[in-house]
């Protein structure tokens, strides 16, 4: 990566990429890597080199694109969905990148997320809790909106009103649609098109990793969530995949 040459690298990369996965399913510690595969500090400085050169997004949106046509879909999606979730905080989280989540009562950190009408990851971005929805939208949706050039519309709850609406449209050429829950709803309901989102938080609690922060920096735990996708989407080919006669 850094164009130095050097001997030929002693591990093998599917081994590497196996025990990432491992870790992020499974919720284990570093140093508590099985001896199957590789030395847990050399898993890690690929995991850090992989991280520090966004190539872990990468790996996730290559396949993201694969499972898209295997569906019947076009690889890069016209619309979306965005939210929000707060999460508790491990103790080696810094101050600086943690905060206080007034609505929900957490004391931790926030993933703002944006996916696919399959529920497929787009964009994310790990904040302390005590960042605003429409905040970190702003920068969530530009980043978004310029990796995917053909999205047009995305769905949001009522925490995304105001001026994010026209600033979306003025600045992203964007629809920010806004679906609302009803004042006469009372307990659960399923509402259009933000059960999406709200499935693939459900899926990231199910990660003994994410289901608490433990990284000590933000890019590390958005690193964290795209290796979790991808473990999903990797299954999802697996079972999508063409039967030979």
């Amino acid at each position: 990566m850094r164009g130095r040459g050097g001997r030929p690298e002693g591990y093998c990369h599917r081994a590497v990429l196996d025990a990432i996965r491992y870790l992020v399913d499974n919720g284990i510690k570093w140093r508590a890597m099985p001896a199957d595969f590789p030395p847990w500090d050399a898993v890690y400085a690929f995991f850090r080199r992989w991280r520090d050169h966004c190539l872990a997004k990468e790996f996730h949106d290559r396949l993201r694109g694969q499972v898209r046509m295997r569906l019947g879909q076009d690889a890069e999606p016209t619309a979306g969905v965005i939210d929000s979730q707060s999460i508790k905080a491990d103790a080696v989280v810094g101050s600086d990148s943690r905060g206080f989540d007034g609505g929900k009562l957490v004391n931790g950190r926030k993933r703002h997320v944006v996916v696919d009408t399959l529920g497929l990851l787009l964009g994310v971005m790990v904040t302390s809790a005590d960042v605003g929805d429409r905040a970190a939208a702003q920068v969530l949706l530009r980043q978004v909106a310029d990796a995917h050039h053909l999205l047009e519309l995305v769905w949001a709850d009522g925490g995304y009103t105001g001026s994010l609406v026209e600033y979306c449209l003025a600045t992203f050429a964007l629809v920010l649609a806004i679906v609302k829950r009803s004042d006469d709803m009372r307990g659960f309901v399923v509402l259009p098109k933000r059960w999406i989102v709200e499935r693939l938080f459900a899926h990231l609690m199910r990660s003994r990793r994410l289901a608490r922060d433990f990284e000590r920096r933000t890019t590390s735990a958005e690193a964290m969530i795209y290796w979790s996708m991808t473990l999903l989407m990797t299954r999802r080919l697996a079972r999508t995949r063409p039967q030979r006669a």
